[in-house]
């Protein structure tokens, strides 16, 4: 079988996937397309393409293109950077909690009264993972370590290991007033577009803080701006944000209680790594007409 990889070269991915057994051929002459970037560089595709993999977990971007279509099956990396993305997020957590932004910004060891008073701890707090999918499940042994109560969201509402309760998104009820930090994986559909919007951030607990990353548009930045402000939450650890790149000027940047990353939870070092193996099993799959591993389903949007 035979592959193209665009726009991108990344020599390490070919070496794989040759070694696997695979053919490195022209896009007009190949099986699969590997794409590595955005929807403004999609290529038009010939009938010789009989599936694609794009290379990142979050694929919005190319559903509102209307590049994913059901002509050709697609997959997706979804899960596969769980574990890096996994450790981002409790990082981002714990240093919006111990009060990073506020010490490197005033650059004064007379923060010291004002960061005792803020810090908080994750030991016998309750966590909610929204969207606990690849990352959630490597999410929870990481938490669990801290010793805190794990409150895990997922579509189906079938129960996720090592998570201490389980709800299906739909029957989340109190979610928002039962968890003291939230987490969000989710992928971005219609359903899960703004969930994090002025009336979900009033049901939170005062301490409570969102850490975000998973996609942008999760969260209503107006709306998170206005809740670390007045004090509605303690704050917000953000890898993806909407807009994104995020302005500088924005008021995100101004905020003590708020921790921006620019998109880094998973770097392209960790992402060549890490999707060289997903490739082999997805085409292998292919070639036995079974679902790939990270198969894509356009009418589930992702």
């Amino acid at each position: 079988m035979k592959f193209h990889l665009m726009p991108q070269q990344w020599p390490s991915v070919v070496q794989h996937l040759e070694e696997n057994g695979f053919e490195q051929a022209s896009l007009e002459e190949a099986d699969f397309l590997v794409f590595n970037g955005t929807p403004a560089d999609f290529p038009q595709l010939g009938e010789n393409i009989k599936w694609v993999q794009l290379c990142l977990a979050g694929i919005d971007g190319f559903f509102d293109a209307g590049i994913i279509t059901d002509d050709r099956r697609w997959a997706n990396a979804g899960g596969i950077y769980g574990r890096t993305v996994a450790e981002s997020a409790v990082a981002l957590l714990l240093s919006q909690l111990h009060c990073h932004v506020l010490v490197a910004r005033k650059q004064t060891w007379d923060t010291k009264e004002e960061v005792d008073q803020r810090t908080a701890w994750l030991y016998d707090k309750t966590v909610a993972i929204l969207g606990a999918g690849g990352i959630g499940r490597d999410l929870i042994p990481m938490l669990k370590g801290f010793g805190c109560r794990i409150l895990a969201v997922n579509n189906s509402g079938r129960p996720v290991e090592g998570a201490d309760e389980t709800r299906a998104s739909a029957e989340a009820g109190s979610i928002y007033s039962d968890a003291d930090y939230f987490i969000l994986a989710a992928p971005l559909t219609p359903e899960t577009h703004h969930m994090i919007n002025a009336e979900t951030l009033a049901q939170m607990r005062p301490h409570a803080v969102v850490v975000n990353v998973g996609r942008g548009p999760l969260v209503d930045t107006d709306a998170l701006v206005a809740a670390v402000q007045d004090g509605t939450i303690a704050g917000a650890a953000l890898d993806v944000t909407e807009p994104e790149p995020l302005p500088d000027g924005h008021p995100l940047w101004s905020l003590d209680q708020v921790v921006i990353t620019p998109h880094e939870a998973n770097t392209q070092e960790r992402i060549r790594a890490l999707i060289a193996p997903a490739i082999v099993a997805n085409a292998k799959a292919f070639i036995e007409g079974s679902e790939m591993p990270t198969e894509v389903f356009p009418e589930k949007g992702y």
